[in-house]
């Protein structure tokens, strides 16, 4: 990604934040919609809050247009791209924005799958406890981290035990700016923030590296499993409650959300209708949706 699709994604966050800010019940039904597909099954609100975030920036967001890459795409891509996004006015039009967008529990997160284990074994070299300000600047100004400023990630969280949700971006340049030490963690071992001392504990199978900021409080981690590791236990990530600090909200805040068991029902009706069925419903949810922009003043083009 150049620096045009660094600014254009900075401009498209601020413009998202702020439509949310003046229009709150239209992402408030649109979530409440993409976690209702938790009722189908619990990874299936992932796939569909792709298309379901991609179409509401196509109908809502008259700036932006939206496309969804595609499993079949994804495959083929280096990228961790899920929706394509494109500025239409303005002085980033034309400019498209890869965005990956994660649905994750209020918790642990996967900023990065790191497939080929890149960041653990160059952070190896530096040994198991950075302090030196210099080499974790030089450290986090590499090529081997600058990867993680090319994925544009914009996670969208849920608490199912409070029914609210939350879309949540991790600021890496706040968070890098933070970091003050890199250590690691082996297996069965926990750092104890109070202490700022690494202590023995029973349960950890994989090792990582931890970064702490000035106040000793956790910012993120870089886990490593080796070849045994399956996808939870491999790569960067972050806390939503441990490093809130370093998160910027873009529905400014947590919002309420109300299951919808009636879109559960429509997905089981529609499952076993026809092509002319579905063309018929959805003339009659396009209607809904310009009766929902007409009564947020939504602008149109």
């Amino acid at each position: 990604m150049n620096i045009s699709a660094n600014v254009a994604y900075e401009e498209f966050k601020n413009r998202f934040k702020l439509f949310i800010g003046k229009n709150p019940s239209l992402i408030t039904n649109t979530l409440s919609n993409i976690f209702s597909m938790r009722m189908i099954g619990n990874k299936t609100h992932g796939d569909l809050a792709e298309i379901g975030i991609s179409e509401f920036i196509n109908q809502f967001m008259y700036d932006f247009k939206s496309s969804h890459v595609g499993k079949n795409l994804f495959r083929s891509k280096t990228c961790e791209e899920d929706i394509l996004v494109e500025s239409i006015i303005g002085t980033q039009k034309g400019v498209r924005i890869p965005i990956s967008l994660k649905a994750y529990g209020n918790g642990p997160l996967q900023l990065s799958t790191d497939k080929e284990q890149i960041f653990f074994r160059y952070l190896q070299n530096y040994g198991k406890c950075i302090e030196k300000q210099n080499v974790i600047k030089n450290i986090l100004t590499s090529e081997a981290f600058s990867a993680l400023f090319a994925i544009n990630i914009m996670p969208l969280i849920y608490d199912e035990v409070h029914a609210r949700c939350n879309i949540m971006v991790f600021d890496f340049s706040k968070a890098f700016q933070s970091v003050t030490r890199i250590l690691f963690i082996d297996k069965n071992e926990y750092f104890d923030e109070k202490s700022g001392n690494i202590v023995a504990i029973k349960g950890r199978k994989h090792p990582i590296y931890l970064f702490v900021d000035r106040q000793g409080q956790y910012v993120c981690e870089v886990r490593y499993g080796g070849a045994s590791a399956n996808a939870l236990q491999r790569g960067v990530w972050t806390h939503t409650k441990n490093a809130l600090p370093y998160f910027d909200s873009l529905t400014n805040g947590w919002i309420d959300y109300v299951s919808n068991e009636t879109l559960v029902k429509l997905f089981s009706i529609a499952l076993n209708a026809s092509k002319e069925g579905h063309e018929k419903a959805n003339e009659i949810l396009l209607k809904d949706i310009e009766r929902l922009k007409k009564a947020n003043g939504v602008q149109t083009i």
